[in-house]
């Protein structure tokens, strides 16, 4: 909708994982290296934490796109009921139904070897890994057992969510945790990342010119506490309300609309609200009494459809 008039070849925020979207900031820097090092070291166990929308997800396509055919991957998301086993082989697409827990453990160890002989390296990758409970944790490790000779036929890769690592704490995890050769975990963006990974983003998406103000993209960082994924929604819906405006530049004004919109209308904690104390977001109760906003005027559509700047306003202000 609105990336012609912004000069844009594609949506520049969107929510979902595309690695060639990746901004490449210290932490995630730093995240991707400590992956491609367990990786190409052969560790056992490598982990991967960090907060939700960090780019965690993002992080592991970006490996899977640069893995040429010396790997297998096999990705599994969010291991519920049933036998471990079961979803280990699911994931590298090998038959798993009609079987006992002991033919499944033959199956799977017959197809690591087939592709050890073949001169391929067996990576299974683990996602919302948090959600496994120290049983199934011990089995993962016990499949890492696994070896021909002096070689480990499968490599793990576990990334989950910051209760991942409170999780691999617990005392009965003890061997487990020895297994883990890389770990690391992903922290929100910083302030001066923001602007940079939201020119990033335009840069990718085909605009170099400057799009958000400074002042937009630290008003940005506030709201967001630096998850991308907010950031995204947050920018997405900045581009939205600009274009209703026919607005040159995304500044303080629309992003405090959206901010308020969202905080009225929205799901998302963004944040403390201006003139309210932060408390690191375990309370927000206010520090100060707030300080009153100035009243906004209606933003003057000059969209030349009548019909698409009828439906936008509506979409901005759902109410009138």
């Amino acid at each position: 909708m609105y990336q012609e008039f912004y000069g844009l070849n594609q949506k520049p925020f969107s929510i979902l994982p595309d690695p060639h979207y990746l901004y490449w900031g210290r932490s995630h820097s730093l995240a991707y290296s400590m992956l491609e090092y367990g990786v190409m070291n052969r560790a056992g166990f490598t982990v991967v934490t960090g907060e939700i929308g960090c780019g965690k997800t993002t992080l592991i396509r970006h490996l899977l796109d640069r893995l040429d055919e010396e790997y297998t991957v096999g990705l599994v998301s969010n291991i519920q009921d049933g036998d471990l086993l079961q979803w280990v082989l699911m994931a590298f697409g090998q038959p798993y139904e009609g079987k006992s827990h002991v033919g499944l453990h033959d199956e799977l160890q017959q197809f690591l070897i087939r592709e050890y002989a073949a001169g391929r390296r067996a990576i299974l990758i683990v996602d919302e890994a948090q959600n496994l409970g120290p049983k199934l944790l011990e089995q993962l490790r016990l499949l890492s057992n696994i070896n021909a000779d002096n070689d480990q036929l499968l490599q793990l890769i576990l990334v989950g969510q910051p209760q991942l690592k409170e999780l691999l704490q617990a005392p009965e995890l003890v061997q487990f945790v020895q297994r883990i050769a890389s770990d690391f975990h992903l922290t929100p963006l910083s302030a001066v990342d923001v602007k940079e990974y939201i020119r990033h983003r335009l840069h990718v998406a085909g605009r170099d010119l400057p799009l958000f103000t400074e002042e937009a993209c630290d008003r940005l960082f506030e709201a967001s506490n630096g998850i991308p994924r907010i950031v995204n929604i947050l920018c997405d819906t900045c581009l939205v309300y600009g274009f209703a405006r026919m607005a040159p530049e995304i500044n303080t004004g629309i992003v405090d609309e959206v901010i308020e919109d969202k905080r009225s209308h929205g799901i998302f904690d963004l944040g403390a609200a201006r003139g309210l104390k932060s408390d690191g977001g375990k309370s927000g109760s206010p520090a100060a009494a707030p300080v009153e906003e100035p009243k906004r005027e209606a933003p003057s559509l000059t969209v030349h459809d009548p019909e698409l700047a009828t439906s936008l306003f509506r979409k901005i202000h759902p109410s009138r």
